[in-house]
């Protein structure tokens, strides 16, 4: 049967809106603008079966540094996202061109926006019962032709393989596109990481981002973030939990990047382009 050539060019997938990887430590990071990285996800739901987004602050970066299967975690995700304000900047300063700030907090806001417009559909996993309430009911109060398809929050333990597996059936069996995961890092990433291929979604690892969506935790205004102080925020609201974190973390990304910054430009500097 004759193909005519402007049914084979139509036929074939758009390119993917973002296609850059920079490898700040030891991750690769991807670059773009905050408007594309919606793009990509979208296109991910179109023409990846199963796929998975993370968003990068200073304390994953560290985490990666030392651990190099987490590491290996990190950079096989198909979106690793600039998500503090540290670590765009970063990618300025090693690389000479503007990045924008990509937090989990403010692109799941607007996926869930878009996400109603287009028609696709979200799942919410992790946390607890009355955190995904409160997120589920948030969503369809702003977003009232936004299709839920479920929300699930597992057990504080280590799943049987049983579990897994009824798990992983219930998120595809909703049909939902994306699916945001909420179990802290690195937890999130890992449960992501092993489960591509499985879960038939684009996946986001968004952390805190249900409690600030919700209303349930306060976040800094935006000239406080944009001068990269929500952790001090954060830090204030969980000193106990957090001050190893932040404090010791921060200390050595700091030494890190003084210590990267020294290397020659084509050592320090590393791209690569994506598919």
């Amino acid at each position: 049967m004759h193909t005519n050539l402007s049914d084979t060019l139509t036929s074939v997938a758009p390119a993917p809106p973002l296609r850059e990887k920079r490898r700040l430590l030891r991750s690769l990071i991807t670059a773009g603008s905050f408007n594309e990285f919606v793009e990509h996800i979208f296109w991910l739901t179109e023409n990846r079966s199963s796929s998975y987004v993370c968003f990068a602050n200073v304390h994953m970066l560290v985490e990666a540094y030392k651990d190099r299967q987490f590491n290996h975690v990190l950079n096989q995700a198909d979106v690793a996202s600039p998500d503090g304000g540290p670590v765009s900047k970063l990618m300025k300063l090693q690389y000479g061109q503007e990045q924008d700030r990509v937090p989990g907090m403010d692109l799941m806001p607007r996926l869930l926006e878009e996400a109603a417009a287009r028609g696709k559909s979200v799942y919410f996993y992790g946390s607890t019962d009355d955190v995904l309430e409160a997120v589920a009911a948030t969503a369809k109060a702003k977003h009232p032709d936004l299709r839920i398809a479920g929300y699930y929050s597992p057990p504080f333990r280590q799943l049987t393989q049983e579990e897994d597996e009824a798990i992983v059936d219930r998120i595809n069996d909703s049909g939902a596109d994306l699916v945001f995961v909420a179990l802290g890092c690195p937890k999130q990433e890992r449960w992501m990481a092993d489960h591509k291929g499985r879960v038939n979604a684009c996946m986001l690892g968004v952390g805190q981002a249900y409690m600030t969506y919700a209303g349930l935790e306060k976040r800094l205004p935006k000239w406080a973030r944009d001068l990269s102080l929500e952790w001090t925020y954060r830090l204030y609201q969980e000193p106990r939990r957090l001050w190893k974190r932040y404090l010791v973390t921060n200390s050595l990304f700091v030494f890190l990047t003084l210590k990267g910054l020294l290397l020659p430009s084509n050592v320090r500097n590393h791209t690569i382009t994506t598919d």
